[in-house]
Order: C-alpha cells, then sequence, then structure tokens
C-alpha cells in the first residue's frame, strides 16, 4: 500500500513537472519583457538620466515638472481627443462591416478577405500610402473632391482642424478589417433557432439587431472596445510617419512627445515619469471601462 501511494505522488510530481516546464518560458518572457521593464521605468522616473552620464536621482522633480509642462498638457489632450475620435469609428465601422458581411451572400468570403488585407500590410506602408492620398497638392483625395464637388484642395495633414482626424480615418480602414473578424466570429455564433423564433414572433430587422444581435456579441463589444481603449492611448507609429506631432503640437500624442524626450532629448528619467503617468491612466480607464461594460455583459455558462 505504502508502494502505491509512493507510486502515485511520485505521478504527481511529473505532472506538476511538466506543467512548470510547460509555462517556465512564457513566464520567464513575461517577467523578464513586461514586468521588469514596468518597474525599471518606474525607477528611472525618479532619476535625473541622459542615458550617457550617471543617473542622478532627483525624487519625484520629474512628475512636478509634468504637472506645469503645457506640451505634455497639450499631447494629453490630443491623446484624449484620439481616444474619442477613434473607439467609436473602429468599433461602429467593424460591426457595421461585420452585419453586412453575416450575410448569406454570393462573394462574401472574397470581401472579408478584402477587408482583412490592410491588418495584414505593414503599419508603415499604409501611413506612408495615406501621406500620398492626403497629400494638399497632388493627393488623390483632394482631386476627387475637386472634380465632385469643386473644393479648393485641403491640407488633410497639414492644417491642425483636420489632422488628427485624418490619421484617425486611416487607422480604421487599417485595424477595421481585425475587429470585424471578432464580430462576425460573434454574430454568426449566434443559433438559428433564435433567429426563427423571431420570425415567428414578427420581430422586425431593426429590433431583431438591437434585441438579439447586439446583446447577444455584447462580449465580442467588449473585448473590441476594451482593446481599442488602450490602442487608441499608445498610438505612436501613425504620427511618427505622417506629422511628426504637427502641424504645431496639435497632433502630438503623449507617446509620440515620450519617444521624443527619451530619443531625441535624452531626457530619459522624464520620459519614464510620462510613462509611469500613462500606465497609472490607462489602468485607471481600464477599470473604469471594465466596471461600467461588465454589467452589459451576459456570457453563455
Amino acid at each position: 500500500m505504502n508502494k502505491s501511494k509512493s507510486k502515485g505522488l511520485s505521478l504527481r510530481q511529473k505532472e506538476a513537472a511538466t506543467g512548470i516546464a510547460f509555462i517556465a518560458l512564457p513566464l520567464i518572457s513575461l517577467i523578464l519583457f513586461m514586468y521588469y521593464p514596468i518597474i525599471r521605468s518606474f525607477m528611472i522616473s525618479a532619476f535625473d538620466w541622459n542615458l550617457l552620464s550617471d543617473p542622478k536621482f532627483i525624487g519625484l522633480d520629474n512628475y512636478k515638472t509634468l504637472m506645469h509642462d503645457e506640451v505634455f498638457k497639450t499631447s494629453l489632450l490630443n491623446t484624449c481627443k484620439w481616444v474619442i475620435i477613434y473607439v467609436p469609428m473602429s468599433v461602429i465601422t467593424s460591426f457595421l462591416l461585420a452585419l453586412l458581411l453575416d450575410q448569406k451572400l454570393k462573394g462574401a468570403g472574397f470581401f472579408r478577405t478584402l477587408y482583412y488585407l490592410p491588418v495584414v500590410a505593414p503599419i508603415v506602408v499604409v501611413a506612408l500610402l495615406f501621406v500620398w492620398i492626403y497629400n494638399t497638392d497632388y493627393g488623390i483625395l483632394n482631386f476627387i473632391l475637386k472634380k465632385l464637388f469643386n473644393m479648393e484642395p485641403i491640407g488633410w495633414l497639414t492644417d491642425s482642424r483636420y489632422s488628427l482626424f485624418a490619421i484617425a480615418v486611416m487607422s480604421v480602414w487599417k485595424w477595421a478589417g481585425y475587429n470585424m473578424l471578432i464580430f462576425l466570429a460573434a454574430l454568426q455564433g449566434i443559433d438559428d433557432g433564435i433567429y426563427e423564433a423571431a420570425a415567428i414572433d414578427g420581430v422586425t430587422p431593426m429590433s431583431k439587431l438591437f434585441k438579439i444581435k447586439i446583446p447577444l456579441v455584447m462580449p465580442s463589444i467588449y473585448f473590441v472596445m476594451l482593446t481599442a481603449v488602450i490602442d487608441a492611448f499608445q498610438m505612436f507609429t501613425e504620427i511618427f510617419i505622417m506629422t511628426k506631432g504637427g502641424p504645431g503640437y496639435s497632433t502630438y500624442t503623449v507617446s509620440y512627445y515620450l519617444w521624443s524626450c527619451a530619443f531625441e532629448y535624452s531626457k530619459m528619467g522624464y520620459a519614464c515619469a510620462m510613462a509611469a503617468v500613462m500606465f497609472v491612466i490607462i489602468l485607471v480607464v481600464t477599470l473604469v471601462q471594465n466596471k461600467v461594460m461588465d454589467r452589459k455583459v451576459q456570457y453563455d455558462v
């Protein structure tokens, strides 16, 4: 009996060792490339460091400077504007595309592939493409508007009134296909029996949308909105390629200003303080969003 018990313990130990072996590499990667940089960033934010000389401890001075930094305030405001513009546009566009492609039509598979293609295209290529499309003098967008509506050329990327919105349109076009697939999978997971029962009851298409489809895909809407908000707060590449924060500071975001302080002006401690503030802001927004949205989400058991 003791021998059997010993074998049982040995088997459990082997299973535990196998489990640890499988999770060890991802866990080590997570610690090295995510948790350690976050902790290190918080630590560096308490120093004055230009990457070349030894760090000098200054406590909370970087955070105090941030409170009076007008460029930081402008970039934070622009980041909030970006979230307000981009997130609704992205979610609504993706959901509408998913509704269209959920229909049983000829060629639906082709259009699913077509709408997803921008997602696999490199962001640098897409950004440069839209720089050409938005060009004030010879861009195709102004050319079309001139021909159709006789409009004067618009500085989509050189006029502070349009620049942030123009970049948001490009980002929606780039990423709509990814969110579309998430919504499409959720829509196609709805039981046909629910639609049949609704048809018998004489439910109108609009009621079908708001009373059946949207409530049943709410977990997917919740996920897409959560990830879209987090991604929007970290937006950098589009700004770097298309406007460099201009015109003026109209497209300066916190991510872009952070990068400028760290790698153009060698203010690594100040940049880390900015990153710490953004980390806290994103965390708070995510927790609030999670609290509000979770009440409206029902998961099937």
